[in-house]
């Protein structure tokens, strides 16, 4: 029997045939840990791949980071209220359906939030509120209505001096779906990306069942709540349990209503599913802004897209598409 089996194996490596596995590395990028997994044959041949996702990373880092001064991203800062700047279509693109989100959103999810200024601390060394006034002048250049584009000549102009635009809320994300994409076009048939919880999926594991992912108890982080299969979707988990501020009994957490200059509260953790984490990405950070039944009966209306949401009692909220999957995205 044992030298049956052993030619098999033989006959599988003579003709090539070689069982999958999956291959994990962890690498610091875009200021934020990534974890890279490929199902590959050979461990060499997955570090090829997970390379050449590297590489596509820091690309898109260059080329949207505003603390390079020399990237498109920081240009079309320096310039605003000055004059328009030509830009790669690439970030043309990604520029463009930020605006498309914040106006589904109606403004809850804005690029131009990093014109914000920064009078909120969520580092313990806040003692009291911000005034009214100074919470209104923080946000006083935010407006994606503000951000103008010209398609024939791919520029980005931003109206006011003292403008900028960011991508904090969904460069990980874009990052993850690009990297997904350049894997699966060089033939990896599936694989994991999570950004620091913006993560994007293909395929399946080596084991031919769907990758499981855990959405971890925002309130206790050792125990997990759902453990939910996808399958060639993307998910980002966004919270507030670790940066927060308390003033008058009531919980802030550091994720900034862009309209009003206040920062979010009532949630604690809100996870979305989607077909990219872009997506995904943007929806999280809006959800936290609109808030609990705003934002549950937003993503309702959105074809293909959940989510769930913890609120600051412990209590789960899903959507409707969640439920009636059973819990299987």
């Amino acid at each position: 029997m044992l030298k049956k089996i052993t030619f098999y194996m033989f006959f599988l490596s003579v003709l090539g045939i070689h069982s999958q596995e999956a291959y994990k590395r962890t690498i610091k990028l875009m200021g934020s840990r990534f974890d890279i997994t490929v199902v590959s044959s050979t461990k060499d041949e997955a570090n090829k791949y997970i390379d050449l996702a590297i590489t596509e990373i820091t690309r898109i880092e260059n080329l949207i980071s505003s603390w390079g001064a020399n990237s498109q991203t920081s240009l079309i800062n320096k310039n605003a209220g000055v004059q328009p700047v030509k830009v790669d279509l690439e970030l043309f693109n990604l520029i463009e359906r930020a605006i498309h989100i914040s106006k589904l959103t109606d403004g809850a999810f804005d690029i131009s939030y990093a014109s914000m200024d920064r009078i909120w601390k969520f580092d313990g060394s806040m003692t009291k509120m911000p005034s009214e006034e100074e919470i209104k002048n923080s946000v006083s250049k935010v407006g994606y209505t503000n951000i103008v584009l010209n398609k024939e000549t791919q520029t980005v102009f931003l109206k006011l001096k003292g403008m900028k635009i960011g991508f904090g809320a969904i460069g990980k994300g874009y990052a993850a779906d690009k990297a997904k994409v350049l894997l699966k076009d060089k033939g990896v048939v599936s694989g994991i990306i999570n950004a620091s919880g913006d993560l994007n999926s293909w395929g399946k594991q080596p084991n031919g069942e769907d990758w499981n992912v855990a959405i971890k108890n925002p309130l206790n982080k050792n125990k997990v709540f759902a453990l939910l299969p996808i399958y060639n979707k993307a998910i980002v988990t966004s919270g507030n349990y670790e940066k927060r501020v308390t003033f008058n009994g009531k919980t802030y957490s550091h994720i900034i209503d862009p309209r009003s200059g206040y920062p979010s509260s009532g949630l604690v953790s809100v996870s979305v599913f989607a077909s990219s984490a872009e997506l995904a990405d943007a929806l999280a950070t809006s959800i936290f802004v609109m808030g609990k039944d705003v934002g549950l009966d937003f993503i309702n209306q959105l074809k293909s897209i959940d989510c769930i949401i913890v609120d600051e009692h412990g209590e789960i909220h899903y959507s409707e598409g969640v439920q009636s999957k059973n819990n299987k995205i």
